[in-house]
């Protein structure tokens, strides 16, 4: 029995039966996909059932072959994420399987929906776009903005344009590195401390992972005053708030911001902003319509 495989020897402590049985089903379908030239196998000769055999997923994986039918019949042992992983890599499995395999295995993952998915569906894109003039976009919970229609772009383009590092579009990096003058918030002292703590709260789920530490990181070394909220420990649900942005052209806009789960991809949120009266859905309309107007008035600097 190697290192990694030692948390096998655990009594009954990981996930219950019923989980269990999801499990060892979910390992037999997905072996069953997968032929052995596939995987760079010789196919064999008088192969029983279609797909790799039990030993040779456990020779991929470099786990024994006892151990891994063991978790194949649904036995209580336990695995470590490591394990898993080595499996998964084994199964050819994508992102949305591998986060079901480790679901089902009681492990912590990184949600499929927490890629960064670097494109948005076109479906969705469809849905951004059919809520103008009502601005719309999809982010994860690190506040990258992952896809924004064109009254959004319109109304937060210090968020839709590449203001962070990699070139990454961010609406909180944005929030704490634009100066006052410049800055699409007008009440940002009365957001920034709730958007720092809805951060945190999810920060928990990802406690350790290269990319949360190096997002984290870089917020505290670009602006004092996130690492201050940061540094509060301050946690906060996301709930509908009420924002208020400054456009050089319009004035102030006051919306209602209210953020809407996606099923399939819990790390990922649509955020919508609902003007606050007429003259704030008319400004949103005319911002919408006249994209090359200046946004923030740089005279007061």
């Amino acid at each position: 029995m190697t290192l990694l495989e030692s948390r096998a020897a655990a009594p009954a402590k990981g996930p219950e039966p019923t989980r269990r049985t999801e499990l060892a089903a979910f390992l037999k379908a997905c072996r069953a996909r997968v032929t052995p030239q596939d995987v760079g196998l010789p196919p064999g000769l008088r192969r029983r059932t279609p797909g790799l055999r039990r030993e040779e997923v456990a020779q991929l994986a470099g786990v024994g072959v006892t151990w891994y039918t063991w978790l194949e019949q649904g036995r209580p042992i336990n695995a470590s994420d490591q394990v898993m992983a080595a499996v998964a890599r084994a199964l050819l499995l994508d992102e949305v399987e591998r986060a079901h395999l480790f679901r089902l295995a009681g492990l912590p993952t990184v949600e499929a929906g927490d890629l960064l998915c670097p494109t948005v569906d076109p479906v969705m894109q469809v849905i951004l776009d059919g809520l103008t003039p009502l601005p719309a976009a999809i982010c994860n919970r690190r506040y990258d903005v992952l896809g924004f229609n064109a009254a959004y772009d319109a109304l937060f383009p210090g968020a839709t344009r590449a203001t962070a590092p990699n070139g990454r579009r961010n609406s909180l990096w944005c929030a704490v590195t634009v100066p006052d003058c410049c800055n699409p918030f007008v009440n940002r002292e009365e957001e920034l401390p709730r958007m720092v703590g809805v951060l945190r709260a999810s920060y928990a789920s990802h406690v350790g992972e290269p990319a949360w530490e190096e997002y984290v990181r870089a917020l505290c070394a670009v602006s004092d005053r996130f690492r201050e909220l940061w540094e509060s420990q301050l946690v906060a649900p996301s709930v509908t708030v009420r924002k208020v942005f400054r456009h050089a052209a319009v004035g102030a806009i006051q919306c209602q911001a209210s953020y809407l789960t996606m099923s399939g991809w819990p790390e990922l949120y649509m955020v919508v902003y609902t003007p606050a009266a007429r003259q704030d859905r008319e400004r949103l309309e005319w911002i919408t319509a006249n994209p090359q107007a200046p946004v923030v008035d740089h005279t007061h600097r």
